[in-house]
């Protein structure tokens, strides 16, 4: 008798649990539908521009001679010539590396700071714990793109508004994922030090930060990865940077210098991930130790 009724509530467990997939799979595919039809979305009309896709890839491509592929950049048809300009790209892309660093270290570390007195379990007044959320909030509701024209309007075309725009953003986003974190951290260690009569902020330093430190610095490196793909983007608005170049030479319609700019957004990109993701590990291990 035991083992039937575990049977029949089993089996009631099991076609409730149907039910409810069944109608979240039925209200999600409503839900994408209508976005699609919303936003006009329409099959026929990405399979007609798909061959325009690429005609604009064989258009960048540089046209390159094997006779001549290691004469002087005056030779057309040469790799010198195609990359005439990288005297004035390498430079562009050596800002765009600094905005995102500098906006990245500085971001991560006002976030720092803010993310414990906006955490729930730091026992901070709740005025300035809702303050500092709502300030995180509004710097990352606002896009980077939106953040970038405003300070191009205040301050000219150069890194000043890419790093300001950066800036703003990276340190709401980023100041969610830490408060978030320090709320999750294990409140045995405050107790055991409220007992001992420490601080409050003996009990942040010593309690929550030894455990939220590898998180922060993953999230750190993860956003270096980000803002540098952002801080490319910025430069279409007049953030500085390679995007400046980009957008120029697609402006100018000079498709060849359009090719090498992306190959040089693509192999820095590519080595930040790499160099970003040995050095989270390397420094994990060693905090974890």
């Amino acid at each position: 008798m035991p083992s039937q009724t575990f049977e029949s509530y089993y089996q009631s467990i099991r076609q409730r649990q149907k039910r409810e997939s069944l109608l979240w799979s039925i209200g999600i595919l409503i839900v994408y539908f209508y976005s699609g039809y919303l936003s006009e979305f329409s099959l026929s009309v990405v399979w007609q521009g798909i061959p325009h896709f690429f005609d604009y890839l064989s258009d960048i491509l540089p046209t390159l001679h094997l006779p001549v592929l290691f004469a002087d950049g005056h030779t057309k048809g040469s790799f010198a010539y195609w990359g005439y300009r990288l005297n004035i790209q390498i430079p562009l892309l050596g800002q765009t590396i600094a905005i995102a660093i500098a906006a990245t270290l500085f971001s991560s570390l006002m976030a720092t700071f803010a993310s414990f007195p906006a955490s729930n379990n730091t026992q901070i007044h709740w005025s300035l714990r809702y303050g500092l959320r709502s300030i995180a909030a509004f710097c990352r509701t606002m896009p980077e793109l939106a953040w970038a024209v405003m300070f191009v309007m205040a301050f000219g075309v150069g890194p000043i508004p890419g790093f300001f725009a950066l800036f703003l953003h990276s340190f709401g986003c980023q100041t969610k994922l830490f408060y978030e974190t320090v709320e999750v951290a294990s409140d045995k260690p405050v107790r055991g030090l409220r007992a001992l009569g420490a601080s409050r902020l003996m009990r942040m330093r010593y309690g929550l930060w030894p455990q939220v430190a590898p998180t922060f610095m993953s999230y750190t490196f993860m956003r270096l990865e980000t803002n540098f793909r952002q801080s490319t983007i910025l430069g279409l608005v007049g953030g500085g940077g390679i995007g400046q170049e980009l957008m120029t030479s697609i402006k100018l319609d000079h498709y060849d210098q359009v090719s090498i700019v992306l190959i040089q957004i693509i192999l820095v990109v590519s080595l930040l991930d790499f160099i970003s993701g040995k050095l989270r590990h390397r420094l994990l291990k060693e905090m974890s130790v």
